[in-house]
């Protein structure tokens, strides 16, 4: 879904605009507020050409499109936070990796969080995520019937690690099938990362038997037992967009693995003797970069069906735009207006290498 002359040079101009007056206005009340508050309330995108601006774990994004909630390989999940929003590249890599996962003999994708609309910092879950860039795939294989509304949001993970013992991939539970699937995903030339709990990682090292040249792109990580999160690289000609470190040689089946099993990460911090309470501190608009006041003051598309992704070449493979999945009367909008509590994703550590 290429951009339209048209809405670049739309684009360029309302963000050398929004420069110019953000340079000129004295500091806002939203300038104070924090920005996961400002982009979390945007329920449609910024109706401009489609580009990343900032990192992964500090952006937003312009155009984004929505990947239908259903399609012949795919199920969206957890409708009500509004979150299957990318840039067109990584929509369009979701379409096609649902529909190579089938031929490895797996039912179908179950897609989680994505992006917000605008991208930018969310109310809840993620530190990354927010340049469109990103997307979880459960590990949980596409039942055979389509979901309701009300069953996405309940339907409980599944972890891959056995709770019976520290980092360990659960034998019952994994399967060569589960394997593949990583494997495939870290395949495409335009994934960056494929990340992993530390345990999977592990059981690829000592399992894989195709390409290991690949397993250098996935990387372990804290949580993602239930499921793996792959990334994209900054779009060909997206300027704003800041790359990620390029992943280290090898395939990371070394050193940096094993220190995931022994104590250090996941230590708790040593209170400091006499230390005063810490403030909570959240990411402002003035954190992020400066083609973000645009981006989230953008015009909105008039409908989400305009802005919903339509397939490569424009043929659409989607099934439903705005899935009630069987659940009458229950639109997306009507799923988001009824749950303004956002599911709780679990603690995060304090210390948090991303590699």
């Amino acid at each position: 879904m290429p951009a339209h002359p048209m809405l670049s040079r739309l684009t360029t101009c309302l963000i050398a605009a929004g420069l110019a007056l953000g340079a000129l206005a004295s500091p806002l009340a939203a300038e104070e507020r924090p920005a996961k508050e400002l982009f979390g309330a945007k329920r449609l995108p910024a109706q401009l050409a489609a580009s990343p601006y900032g990192s992964y774990a500090k952006g937003c994004i312009a155009g984004a499109v929505a990947i239908p909630t259903d399609g012949p390989a795919w199920q969206a999940m957890r409708l009500s936070r509004n979150r299957r929003w990318g840039h067109p590249d990584m929509i369009a890599l979701l379409e096609r990796f649902s529909q190579d996962a089938q031929q490895l003999g797996w039912p179908g994708l179950l897609l989680g969080d994505i992006s917000q609309p605008r991208g930018g910092p969310m109310l809840s879950g993620h530190a990354s995520h927010q340049v469109g860039l990103d997307a979880d795939i459960w590990f949980t294989p596409m039942p055979d019937q389509r979901l309701s509304a009300a069953e996405r949001e309940k339907l409980p993970f599944t972890s891959m690690l056995d709770k019976r013992k520290f980092l360990t991939v659960d034998s019952r539970r994994w399967t060569a099938t589960h394997a593949r699937l990583v494997m495939k995903a870290a395949s495409y030339p335009q994934v960056d990362r494929v990340f992993v709990n530390p345990a999977i990682k592990k059981k690829l090292c000592e399992t894989w038997q195709g390409d290991r040249s690949l397993l250098g792109k996935v990387r372990p990580i804290y949580g993602h037992d239930e499921h793996f999160h792959i990334r994209i690289k900054c779009p060909e000609g997206a300027s704003g967009c800041k790359p990620q470190a390029r992943v280290p040689a090898g395939d990371g089946c070394d050193a940096s693995l094993a220190w995931w099993f022994t104590k250090e990460p996941w230590a708790k911090p040593k209170p400091k003797k006499d230390a005063k309470p810490v403030k909570p501190w959240y990411v402002k608009m003035s954190d992020l970069p400066k083609a973000c006041r645009t981006v989230l003051a953008g015009p909105s598309p008039a409908s989400e069906e305009e802005v919903t992704w339509q397939g490569n070449g424009g043929v659409s493979t989607a099934l439903a735009f705005s899935g009630n999945g069987g659940d009458a009367g229950r639109t997306i909008e009507s799923v988001i207006a009824a749950d303004t509590m956002l599911p709780a994703i679990g603690p995060i550590p304090i210390t948090r290498p991303f590699q």
